[in-house]
């Protein structure tokens, strides 16, 4: 990939799950956190620790969809994991 990963942030930012974003599942230090991730691996990682903690918690679907089509508007192919 020549263009960085976004970030998992989808734009809804509501921390009403104790503490965790209703449309990410990130709690406000996952979301500093991931900005300050540099490399693709990291966020790739990142990104699979977030995909584990959305199916602990339960009811993110819609997450995978929008960040799917994020990654296409910036003209980056999301990790296969997510496909």
């Amino acid at each position: 990939m020549s263009k960085k990963l976004p970030s998992p942030c989808v734009d809804v930012c509501k921390y009403k799950r104790a503490g965790h974003c209703i449309a990410c599942s990130m709690t406000k230090a996952q979301k500093s956190l991931s900005k300050q991730l540099k490399k693709e691996k990291h966020l790739e990682g990142f990104l699979e620790m977030l995909v584990a903690q959305q199916e602990r918690m339960g009811k993110f679907p819609a997450w995978n969809g929008m960040y799917q089509k994020k990654c296409k508007k910036k003209g980056v192919r999301p990790p296969k994991f997510l496909s």
